[in-house]
């Protein structure tokens, strides 16, 4: 698989990663063993970039994802986590999550200061059974954003200064405070979840820009907005809630175009994220090793010309969006 570097850092990484959101239970519960045959179906298909993060299962994830990747050499891959929750017992928490099926009976506590990111760290580190990450981002800070400077990007800092992790950054669904991030923190990349896409590329006007200015590599993720580009058919969702109908029209045009094409949704949807300049990486998620491989060969598939020229005069995706065989 293609390596590319990861902005300013030393880190080369695939240009494909593994999401491992589904593998910590997202809206459905997932075994140790289908969790275990997704990462290594992502793995022989030559996927080295991992991310994960504390909230992803409460822990299950990370769990989940370092049993695997102890088995590997070290140096053969690259994996990223998330700081700004603490996983502590939650005594007032009644019944399941409704986000996160299976998971522990744990809860995540917003935690941005320098002394909690530290403590997350080590924790991760735990609940992976590595001896480090490489990249580390700032998960979320949505009403967090001093604490976030002041605390958490401090002790990011540090650890980048001293060898432990190779880049840092923060990993949002919203690009506005991405740019801020961009403009006051010395980061090296961002993970940007479902704010470019094939229904949403509000990432264009001020992110994409002064990410591409100063060498922030871009991992997109949310490719699939949570699900609705992969299937806009059923019980569609978006940003992790239950999509509305004139997202869903809108999803269920870009298909029919897709079909008029021969060609599938989700192969226009992960390569057309991927056409952007500033976009490095593009994180897949799956909770079985059929969706693992299914996304791969998505992403590599091949898609006509006329498609993208027909997606382009539609008037469904803004007219400043890049798309694949522009620079040819």
């Amino acid at each position: 698989m293609e390596r590319v570097r990861l902005g300013r850092t030393s880190l080369d990484i695939t240009r494909l990663g593994l999401g491992t959101a589904p593998l910590g239970g997202l809206f459905e519960p997932v075994s140790d063993a289908d969790a275990e045959a997704t990462i290594a179906a992502a793995w022989s298909h030559g996927v080295r970039f991992y991310d994960t993060a504390p909230l992803y299962g409460f822990g299950l994830a990370e769990q989940r994802l370092g049993a695997f990747l102890r088995r590997q050499p070290r140096d053969s891959y690259v994996i990223s986590t998330k700081v700004g929750r603490l996983l502590r017992p939650d005594p007032t928490a009644s019944g399941e999550d409704p986000h996160y099926k299976g998971a522990p009976p744990l809860r995540p506590r917003f935690d941005y200061s320098y002394d909690g990111v530290m403590r997350s760290v080590e924790e991760s580190l735990v609940r992976l059974g590595l001896d480090r990450i490489d990249v580390l981002l700032v998960h979320d800070p949505d009403d967090h954003y001093d604490d976030a400077v002041a605390g958490a990007f401090r002790a990011l800092q540090r650890l980048r200064d001293d060898g432990s992790i190779k880049a840092i950054g923060a990993g949002m669904n919203q690009s506005e405070m991405l740019t801020r991030f961009a403009q006051a923190v010395p980061v090296d990349c961002f993970l940007l979840a479902g704010r470019y896409t094939l229904l949403d590329q509000g990432a264009l006007t001020a992110l994409f820009p002064i990410c591409q200015k100063q060498t922030i590599a871009i991992i997109l993720g949310g490719i699939y907005n949570s699900g609705i580009l992969a299937n806009p058919h059923g019980q569609a969702k978006f940003n992790y809630e239950d999509a509305d109908a004139a997202l869903v029209a809108r999803a269920r045009e870009l298909d029919a175009l897709c079909k008029q094409h021969g060609t599938e949704l989700k192969a226009a949807a992960i390569q057309f994220c991927l056409a952007h300049p500033a976009v490095t990486v593009g994180l897949q998620g799956a909770r079985t090793a059929e969706e693992a491989a299914d996304n791969i060969a998505m992403a590599h598939a091949s898609i006509p010309a006329a498609f993208w020229r027909d997606l382009r005069a539609s008037n469904l995706i803004d007219p400043r969006a890049p798309l694949p065989g522009d620079a040819a």
